[in-house]
């Protein structure tokens, strides 16, 4: 396995401290707080150590509260509402100096057989011969200051290839749609609890992007703050984080200083296998205050 994959896994594992309690260390993407996707991530794998195995996450909402120290471990403290005949529940809170930091609810469900039906896959190039963000990152590179080089430099464990490339720095104004391919770039341990957390922690990668589109916006121009409020994300079936996965996003809505985001998720072979949805910040930065 790839280093920058195997250190991947190793950061989404969180320690048991307690029987409820677990600690995660904190990974760096070049952010100034601890990237959202993983806190998701190291959450959904603490829920699940307190659930049988054979009940499996089909849901999930959070809030992150407070911006999250990258420099400091995070505990999570899991609370067992309830275990049901077919469904389980659990909070979890995760806590840095003394405060939480976020907020996480999720359920757990038994297999069961039922009626079925789903939305088709748009009919989209496939990821072959499309480039990487990672290789687009390189031509920009020396735009950003160089404290952030080696770590925007360094090579992705989950690797992106867009269907259309973006400007980072000077985006158009845009329809606010952004489709992607995405996988693990090494294979992956035959643990299902961990391709989800994975693709939790993935499915934070871009998602408010859509609603900056429309207006020009962009982190790394400056014009706008850019902050995850909240995250929900259903699981529907089965997938492999290491197998190719679309990653289909749009914008319906923004307004007042807040864009609204959601996404699906399909195999390679068209079948949908999650849904997201997200609404964050987008404070002009001449706006921006000091509580978020």
């Amino acid at each position: 396995m790839k280093l920058v994959v195997q250190e991947l896994v190793e950061l989404l594992q969180v320690e048991q401290l307690e029987l409820n309690l677990f600690r995660g260390v904190s990974g760096d993407i070049g952010s100034p707080r601890v990237f959202g996707g993983q806190v998701l991530g190291q959450a959904l794998m603490a829920a699940a150590r307190t659930v049988d195995p054979l009940r499996r996450i089909h849901s999930l909402h959070a809030y992150f509260l407070r911006p999250g120290d990258k420099h400091a471990p995070i505990v999570y403290d899991v609370e067992r509402i309830r275990d049901g005949g077919s469904f389980t529940t659990r909070r979890v809170v995760a806590i840095q100096h003394g405060q939480p930091i976020f907020n996480f609810a999720a359920s757990f469900h038994v297999t069961e057989e039922g009626a079925s039906h789903a939305s088709t896959m748009p009919q989209v190039p496939g990821p072959d011969g499309l480039v990487s963000e990672w290789e687009l990152r390189q031509a920009w590179l020396h735009k950003v200051p160089e404290s952030l080089r080696g770590v925007l430099h360094a090579e992705t464990a989950i690797e992106i290839r867009p269907l259309t490339p973006l400007d980072a720095f000077d985006p158009p104004p845009a329809p606010p749609r952004h489709d992607a391919w995405l996988r693990a770039a090494d294979r992956l341990p035959d643990d299902p609890v961990l391709h989800q957390a994975m693709l939790a922690y993935a499915s934070d990668f871009g998602l408010l992007r859509p609603a900056l589109m429309p207006h020009g916006l962009s982190f790394y121009k400056g014009n706008v703050q850019v902050v995850s409020l909240d995250h929900a994300m259903w699981f529907h079936g089965d997938f492999r984080m290491d197998e190719w996965l679309l990653y289909t996003t749009e914008s319906p809505w923004a307004g007042g200083a807040r864009g609204f985001s959601r996404g699906q998720i399909y195999t390679h072979d068209g079948r949908l296998v999650a849904s997201v949805a997200q609404e964050g910040l987008m404070r002009p930065t001449a706006a921006r205050r000091r509580d978020a």
